[in-house]
């Protein structure tokens, strides 16, 4: 059972910046997508950025210009950075990895942005 596991979240204040990682248990080289979703307090979880395993990105509009999505195959990693961010923001990530058509995911990491 391939695991994935979220960190790097945390509290900061509005504009300030956040990286996100999500290991791998084994290697992401054959997810031939992954992403992150995030959910806030009494919210739909949403998709917040995607990443094809050629390395295409794609964000929802909320955060185009402020995040960005990158994976290093070589050390089984996702990497979400998060910059200028907003109380907005704050929410519970999810990474998430798809192979053989089903979807693994994280567990969450909390971010929490509040001045």
């Amino acid at each position: 059972q391939v695991q994935l596991v979220e960190s790097g979240g945390g509290l900061v204040q509005p504009g300030e910046s956040l990286r996100l990682s999500c290991v791998g248990s084994e290697s992401i080289f054959s997810f031939y997508n992954m992403g992150w979703y995030r959910q806030a307090p009494g919210k739909q979880r949403e998709l917040v950025a995607g990443i094809s395993n050629s390395g295409t990105p794609t964000y929802t509009n909320s955060v185009k210009g402020r995040f960005t999505i990158s994976r290093d195959n070589a050390k089984n990693t996702l990497y979400l950075q998060m910059s200028s961010l907003k109380t907005t923001d704050t929410a519970v990530y999810y990474c998430y990895g798809d192979r053989a058509q089903y979807r693994y995911w994280g567990r969450g990491t909390q971010v929490t942005v509040s001045s």
